[in-house]
């Protein structure tokens, strides 16, 4: 018997995948390295811009070079796929029908962990870049669980906070933003907020609301633990 191994496709960026890495770690109780999952990690700084490709119409197509990545974990011996960037699911089509095995959606392990707790018609307010509003990321998950979104006021401030989080790291310029676009929405009605950039990720911990908050890091961490103590011979 051998334990299953998720394939991650990651650099999108870099410091995201590393985060996804240490709330899977966080997860295991462990006496000795063995108790820790396996996992393979194509870390790809590489991928074209999801931003570039999705707002400003200008970059190539990253979807090519996804269903490469999670062809060669594939190959390599993994049993199921995890990306950890948002954005990017926009692609997981094109990246689902390049493998043969599952690939763990963040964005629906996340919408179902908020319809577990909220009640059809319900708001949530997204954390995200707004390439994941105009591509309608999570626009099928949302409706069939019944629920809907709520965006920040100013998604070029969250652009911005975002590739700031990318050249130098969590900042507390865009805690800042964060913190106010949080408070934003759910005055303006969000039972929830769900954090979908993984490099809002990084802030999340100390992030402020006064309504629940689900990451979605978090729950595609869930899945990685789940996926990987199943046993397969």
């Amino acid at each position: 018997m051998s334990r299953r191994v998720v394939g991650v496709l990651g650099g999108m960026g870099p410091e995201a995948t590393i985060l996804l890495q240490q709330r899977v770690l966080a997860m295991v109780r462990a006496t000795d390295d063995a108790d820790h999952l396996p996992l393979l990690i194509d870390m790809n700084p590489q991928v074209p811009s999801r931003i570039a490709h999705l707002i400003d119409g200008s970059g190539p197509d990253p979807a090519p070079v996804l269903a490469e990545m999670a062809q060669r974990l594939e190959a390599a011996g993994a049993t199921a796929l995890a990306m950890p960037c948002n954005t990017a699911h926009h692609y997981a089509p094109q990246i689902k029908v390049a493998v043969s095995i599952p690939f763990l959606n963040m964005v629906d392990l996340a919408v179902a962990r908020a319809a577990d707790c909220l009640a059809p018609g319900a708001a949530i307010g997204l954390l995200a870049s707004p390439a994941v509003r105009l591509a309608g990321v999570f626009d099928a998950a949302l409706s069939r669980a019944g629920l809907n979104a709520i965006w920040p006021s100013d998604m070029d401030r969250m652009l911005a906070a975002i590739r700031s989080i990318k050249a130098r790291g969590p900042t507390p310029k865009a805690q800042d933003i964060l913190a106010a676009a949080a408070a934003e929405m759910a005055q303006g009605g969000a039972s929830l907020l769900c954090v979908a950039c993984s490099e809002f990720s990084l802030l999340a911990p100390g992030l402020p609301a006064p309504v629940p908050i689900i990451d979605t890091i978090d729950a595609l961490a869930d899945a990685i633990h789940l996926h990987s103590q199943m046993k397969q011979s």
